[in-house]
């Protein structure tokens, strides 16, 4: 049986600019374009149970379900390492968050609900194709309920180095700016011991006053992020919002040093203000050492997500651009089921979302946690997929089942796809939003060791990279083929499989 491991998701992440395919792909999804209504649909039936042809066996475990996730802070924090001369720690490498760092351009559905893409090519490995689900949630249009943001700011001793709370505070003003006049603020700081510097408090009439608490932050002693997350949540308590998003945002390095420096201790104080209230969390890690682990065990618990911040330019998209998905829900407690049809599947491998998966039986259990989604968020997920020779007809279907943020009344939609849909190489012309996909997996599972039949040595993916920034004119895709070129030089090629 699969963990049971609620994904955090808040929907405000950091999603760079990936770049959307010159050229149409094969795909099939049974949500292009979503019904015309308010409401999202009815919750859909279970994907049909795939009958086994004679003479084929049926695959080990025919279905993959996982909690959604929208963090990117790994794919962050290993730009930062690798241009500091370093591979990064391949424990914190997480391919989904390489992946998800890039935007693709799904459809999107016309309602509050998803749409669901699904679609693939043969990859470089005899007898393996890749299949891409794809979901995307609609754009905000400027309408949201209102925002009651707690911010747990660390100003320990770590947090001097330049590039840590100097941006803190630079993310925080940027952000007052662009607040509403109806939302609210609190301001927790911590360092050896926590400090409230501003009780919740409407933005209206306040920018001043919240700005000249953010100018007056300085720098304390060690790092007591236990006693930063108790007295933030004790705030965002006495200043629960109803019918308000309310969030607890976490700044901070993660180094842990005082109090209770075991994420474990500090769970259950977060999971019961999450159910209780609906309080998440969002962490954002800055700083050249950054306890990604911790904070990725304090989002997950608190249904919120992670990102990962070290230049001004990150900040303002985090806490700026896509300020609106920060604060405007699409969906609760998502999940995804893809079921493999076992007379065209052999085998398949998820790239990724370790720590997101849910048991199979759960993936309609809506008390089991899944992850929270925002305005204008995609997910998407790789699967390396053998498919069984000779075989034609369906091969995935995909289902999502989320939450309504505000009735909590469950919806589902899915998607399909075919052995059609996987006969085109996957580097061939008209295909460069699944290229993207491919190469960020690709290079995460490459930087923490693993095996990915044909996954191309990291010399080659970073030449694709580069054509495909040059054909894009995208610098999100530079930067990947930069990252990649760097650890290839830094030996992060030395795998124990051939490209």
């Amino acid at each position: 049986m699969k963990r049971r491991i609620g994904a955090g998701l808040l929907a405000g992440v950091l999603l760079l600019t990936g770049c959307a395919g010159s050229g149409s792909h094969t795909s099939t999804s049974a949500d292009r374009a979503a019904p015309d209504r308010a409401a999202p649909d009815r919750a859909a039936p279970p994907p049909p149970a795939a009958s086994k042809a004679p003479g084929a066996p049926e695959a080990p475990d025919r279905l993959s379900t996982f909690a959604l996730d929208v963090d990117t802070a790994s794919y962050g924090y290993a730009r930062r390492a690798l241009a500091e001369g370093r591979l990064p720690d391949p424990a914190d490498v997480r391919p989904e968050e390489f992946v998800n760092s890039f935007k693709p351009d799904y459809p999107r559905p016309k309602d509050d609900g998803f749409s669901v893409t699904v679609d693939g090519a043969r990859s470089d490995a005899a007898g393996w194709s890749l299949v891409r689900i794809g979901l995307a949630t609609r754009p905000s249009d400027g309408e949201r309920p209102p925002a009651a943001l707690t911010f747990v700011v660390d100003v320990s001793g770590s947090m001097a180095e330049p590039g840590r709370l100097d941006l803190v505070k630079e993310s925080l003003g940027l952000l007052a700016d662009r607040l509403r006049d109806d939302d609210s603020v609190a301001l927790v700081t911590f360092s050896s011991e926590a400090e409230t510097v501003l009780p919740m408090t409407r933005v209206g009439g306040n920018r001043a006053r919240v700005h000249d608490v953010v100018d007056a932050l300085a720098t304390s002693s060690s790092t007591n992020v236990e006693a930063g997350v108790r007295t933030g949540y004790d705030v965002a308590v006495e200043g629960h919002r109803k019918g308000a998003t309310n969030r607890v945002v976490l700044l901070s390095d993660a180094l842990a040093n005082t109090g209770d420096t075991d994420a474990e201790g500090i769970l259950e104080r977060i999971d019961k203000e999450r159910r209780a209230y609906g309080i998440t969390l969002f962490g954002v890690g800055v700083g050249s050492e950054y306890g990604d682990a911790f904070m990725e065990k304090l989002a997950d618990k608190g249904d919120g997500s992670t990102t990962y911040v070290s230049t001004p330019g990150q900040a303002r998209k985090v806490f700026v651009d896509q300020l609106p998905g920060h604060v405007e829900l699409r969906a609760r407690d998502a999940k995804a089921q893809v079921a493999f049809d076992p007379r065209t599947v052999e085998s398949f491998r998820l790239i990724g979302y370790e720590n997101r998966e849910v048991a199979d039986e759960d993936f309609r259990d809506d008390r089991v946690d899944g992850g929270e989604i925002g305005a204008g968020h995609t997910v998407t997920a790789l699967y390396a997929v053998k498919l069984r020779p000779g075989r034609s007809g369906r091969v995935a279907t995909a289902t999502v089942r989320w939450l309504d943020p505000a009735t909590r009344a469950p919806h589902e939609r899915s998607g399909a796809a075919d052995t059609a849909a996987l006969t085109a190489p996957i580097w061939g012309d008209g295909h460069d939003s699944l290229q993207l996909t491919a190469i960020a997996a690709y290079f995460a599972d490459r930087l923490r060791g693993g095996s990915v039949p044909g996954a191309p040595a990291l010399s080659s993916l970073a030449a694709r990279a580069g054509a495909l920034a040059e054909r894009a004119r995208s610098a999100s895709v530079q930067e990947l083929a930069e990252a990649i070129r760097r650890a290839d030089g830094l030996g992060g090629s030395t795998d124990p499989y051939a490209g």
